[in-house]
C-alpha cells in the first residue's frame, strides 16, 4: 500500500471516532423540525477580535432552507468571518448563531465533525491531494470518515458525474484545468450529502469562463435543494446568479436585496 504524505488533522480523527454521537445528532434532528423554514439564523451577533477590531457588528438575519445567497462586499468587510460562524471554526462574542434551530455555542467538540459534514466547504485554493485522482482525492473525504469501500465506489462516480466529470475520474490535478480542480472540490464538499454548501470566493483562480462554470454548477446543486452561500468579489459570478445579496460594509449588513445584484451600497 502507497505510504501516506498526508496526516489527518484533528478534526479527521474526530469524524472516525464519532460514529456513535452521529447516531444520536441525527435522530435528534429527525425530531426536530426547523421553524418556519429558516436553516441559519443570525441574531444580533458580532465578532470582536483582539481587543477592539469588530469583524460583525449587530447582525441579525435569516436563511431560508434551499435559498441562495450572496454575500458581497470589500476586502475585510466580514465575510470570511461571517462563513466561518457557520461552521463554527469562530464562535461569536456577542448574540448567537442557529444552525438548524440549535444555538452553535452549546455544540461540543465531539459534536463538530457532524455538523462540519452537514455543510460542504468551497475555497478559492484547492487544496487537492496532488498524487492521488479527482476519484481518490473525493474518495478520500469518504474514507476518513469511515465510509465503507462498497459505498464509496457507488457515490463518488454519482458526485463526479453530477459536477460534470465523470470522465476526468482518473486525472491527477495537474492534468486538470483549474475549472476542472474546482469541480472536484465542490465533488468532494458534496460526498457527505450536506445541507448547505459555503463557497467562500470559489472563482477567485479561475478565468470568467471557468468562473461561470462554477456558478452554473452551484446554482444546479441549489435546484437540487441544498442551501448555497457563496462569498464573492466577481460581479459576473453574483450577478449571473442573480439570487439573494447581502451587502457587508465594515462588519455591518448595509443591503439585503431579495433578488439583487452585486453592488456596494
Amino acid at each position: 500500500m502507497e505510504k501516506r504524505e498526508e496526516i489527518l488533522d484533528e478534526e479527521n480523527i474526530n469524524q472516525m471516532e464519532s460514529g456513535t454521537d452521529e447516531m444520536v445528532e441525527a435522530a435528534e434532528m429527525e425530531e426536530r423540525k426547523i421553524d418556519d423554514g429558516v436553516i441559519i439564523k443570525f441574531d444580533n451577533v458580532k465578532k470582536v477580535f483582539g481587543s477592539d477590531f469588530a469583524a460583525l457588528e449587530d447582525i441579525s438575519l435569516e436563511i431560508q432552507e434551499g435559498e441562495f445567497v450572496s454575500i458581497v462586499g470589500a476586502s475585510g468587510a466580514g465575510k470570511s468571518t461571517f462563513l466561518k460562524l457557520i461552521y463554527a471554526e469562530e464562535m461569536p462574542t456577542g448574540g448567537e448563531v442557529y444552525f438548524e434551530g440549535k444555538p452553535l455555542s452549546g455544540i461540543s467538540r465531539r459534536k463538530l465533525p457532524f455538523h462540519r459534514r452537514r455543510i460542504g466547504t468551497v475555497f478559492q485554493d484547492f487544496k487537492l491531494l496532488p498524487k492521488k485522482t479527482a476519484f481518490e482525492n473525493v474518495a478520500y473525504a469518504m474514507e476518513v470518515s469511515g465510509a465503507p469501500t462498497d459505498e464509496i465506489m457507488e457515490d463518488v462516480p454519482q458526485i463526479l458525474d453530477i459536477v460534470g466529470l465523470s470522465d476526468k475520474m482518473e486525472k491527477y490535478p495537474h492534468e486538470l484545468s483549474g475549472g476542472e480542480q474546482q469541480k472536484v472540490v465542490m465533488a468532494r464538499a458534496l460526498i457527505h450529502k450536506p445541507i448547505v454548501i459555503i463557497a467562500d470566493e470559489p472563482t477567485g483562480n479561475l478565468d470568467p469562463v471557468a468562473s461561470l462554470e462554477i456558478v452554473k454548477l452551484l446554482l444546479k446543486i441549489n435546484k437540487l435543494g441544498t442551501t448555497v452561500i457563496l462569498a464573492s468579489h466577481d460581479r459576473e459570478v453574483v450577478n449571473k446568479a442573480a439570487k439573494r445579496v447581502i451587502v457587508l460594509e465594515r462588519g455591518r449588513v448595509v443591503c439585503d436585496d431579495a433578488r439583487g445584484k452585486y453592488k456596494m451600497c
